[in-house]
């Protein structure tokens, strides 16, 4: 029989690239169009330039998103959702449906 330690369950490796307060929000803002990194902390609210500036970070290195830098002063740097994070955030919105009736239904995650 073959050592299951090594396999991942997918469940387990989408939690990894976005199991976090503010990666799936920043994918979702995303989906409405570029943003600026200003423009997008406005959109957000309540996250800090660092964690922010961390979490687009780690969204790039997993393939999520693109920046994209512009040439002249100031540097203009637009976010974007890439295939990839749109075809994840696609299969985020039955979740957040599923948020949404739980929520309805008067019921809490504590």
């Amino acid at each position: 029989m073959a050592d299951q330690s090594n396999v991942q369950c997918g469940v387990n490796v989408v939690f990894e690239l976005i199991g976090s307060k503010w990666k799936p929000t920043i994918m979702w803002r995303l989906s409405e169009g570029d943003r600026r990194f200003a423009e997008l902390r406005r959109a957000i609210g309540g996250i800090s330039e660092k964690v922010l500036a961390a979490q687009l970070r780690d969204l790039e290195r997993a393939g999520l998103l693109v920046r994209t830098a512009g040439e002249g002063f100031p540097l203009r740097v637009d976010y974007s959702l890439s295939d990839r994070g749109n075809e994840l955030n696609n299969l985020l919105a039955p979740v957040a449906e599923w948020g949404d009736r739980f929520i309805a239904a008067g019921s809490r995650a504590e």
